[in-house]
């Protein structure tokens, strides 16, 4: 189901009203990261990404498993990893009220290295409803932490954003990201080509 207006409307008055975890967002604060947090788990925190998350983003973008799976960005410095960031995630903030968030580990809030990944909806052209993805460092895989801040994301997906139908793509090879989503409830659909692409993508869905 679409979120309506007035959906989108409190999402982003929701966002606006500040940080819902006081201590995290301190800690946050003093070595000048975001203190616009979305969800917390056991031992993550997912907040919004931002400009100063550049290097973290070039890192991530440029890993050769992102570049297999999800696509080549064509972010090659810091700069424009920054640029990547202002103009893509945090222009999806404005516009939808969500986005892709930074996946921080909560034992290393204080580190300004501390993030791992990123995982959150996106709306995307040739799709009628929000799809889920995430992607982490190699050194962060195998540990659970894709389906921690995943199955989260899910549930404030429903519960606060309305978004009742959620969708996620893979690349027909991409066996970890088709087991994880089988795993989180999804269902294998279909194979569908987005606009623009001839690559062959197999389409999950979750209702």
């Amino acid at each position: 189901m679409r979120a309506s207006k007035q959906r989108a409307g409190k999402r982003r008055a929701s966002r606006e009203k500040g940080p819902k975890f006081s201590i995290l967002s301190s800690q946050l604060s003093i070595i000048g990261l975001s203190t616009v947090q979305i969800l917390e788990t056991e031992r993550l925190i997912l907040r919004e990404l931002e400009t100063t998350d550049a290097a973290f983003i070039l890192d991530l973008l440029n890993q050769p498993s992102f570049i297999r799976y999800i696509g080549d960005r064509g972010v090659r410095t810091v700069e424009e990893a920054g640029d990547f960031i202002e103009s893509r995630y945090c222009q999806s903030y404005r516009d939808h009220g969500f986005g892709l968030y930074a996946v921080v580990l909560k034992s290393q809030i204080t580190d300004p290295i501390s993030q791992i990944g990123i995982c959150g909806f996106v709306r995307r052209p040739g799709l009628d409803d929000p799809d889920i993805g995430f992607a982490f460092l190699p050194q962060f895989e195998g540990k659970g932490y894709a389906f921690e801040s995943s199955a989260k994301m899910l549930e404030y997906g429903r519960n606060d954003l309305g978004i009742e139908r959620v969708l996620a793509i893979t690349t027909l090879d991409n066996e970890a990201s088709v087991k994880l989503l089988l795993k989180l409830g999804f269902e294998l659909r279909q194979t569908m080509e987005l606009p623009g692409s001839d690559e062959e993508l197999n389409l999950f869905v979750k209702e």
